[in-house]
């Protein structure tokens, strides 16, 4: 099993671009509805090949699961990146998220979201790290750990504003950069974040509005530096 967890992520390929047809057509709420209808049957076909997967890896398939593990790998890698700072603790997160996983798939429900399953073992993968980090230096055990942040949005394409924006993220109070990374990334909500990271909701709420507030202060400062 661990041998088909060593492979490096990987991004998936751009949209092929539309050919053009010899005369030009005007766009209309018909191939609007259309592209939306072939969009939503693929993402149908992909979930339904997910179901089919994750139900042959849960049967005993290592191929069916370093399948899932090639399509599920970069996200939950930029997760563990995001949580822990350090690309070498990320790696080794990811790796026991999915060591996790393989072995809890039987008691997995089909008819649930993978990736959010997947996620929440990532969260306490990083999360348990953090707790044995914390007793080997004598801390008090806590949830709030160093964060960093390696966004990949296509929005940031200059790198100065770029690497801004990750020392920003990194230098947020450890607590609020979780939340950040987990709700204002990931998109998950406020019940599920504050499941994950065993707090408040309200507490979830105010972490986030306080990580947006100091990162907008962090990145002002950087503006005005640069």
């Amino acid at each position: 099993m661990q041998a088909i967890l060593v492979q490096a992520w990987s991004t998936g390929l751009g949209s092929v671009p539309a050919q053009t047809l010899g005369h030009r057509r005007p766009e209309s709420r018909w191939t609007l509805a259309l592209d939306t209808a072939e969009n939503e049957l693929d993402r149908a076909r992909q979930a339904a090949e997910e179901r089919r997967l994750v139900a042959a890896a849960a049967g005993g398939s290592q191929a069916a699961f370093e399948r899932l593990y090639r399509l599920h790998a970069g996200r939950v890698h930029g997760l563990c990146l995001r949580m822990t700072g350090q690309r070498e603790t990320a790696e080794d997160c990811t790796q026991e998220a999915f060591v996790q996983a393989w072995r809890g798939l039987r008691g997995f429900e089909i008819r649930s979201s993978f990736g959010t399953w997947l996620h929440r073992i990532a969260v306490n993968a990083v999360l348990a790290h953090q707790r044995r980090r914390a007793e080997l230096l004598g801390l008090a055990a806590s949830a709030e750990e160093e964060v960093a942040e390696t966004l990949s949005d296509p929005g940031v394409s200059d790198a100065a504003l770029r690497g801004d924006l990750e020392a920003a993220i990194a230098s947020l109070p450890t607590g609020a950069r979780h939340v950040l990374v987990l709700a204002g990334v990931y998109g998950y909500s406020h019940e599920e974040v504050s499941a994950m990271l065993g707090i408040a909701v309200g507490t979830c709420k105010a972490q986030l509005h306080r990580a947006r507030h100091l990162l907008g202060q962090r990145l002002q400062l950087a503006g005005e530096g640069s």
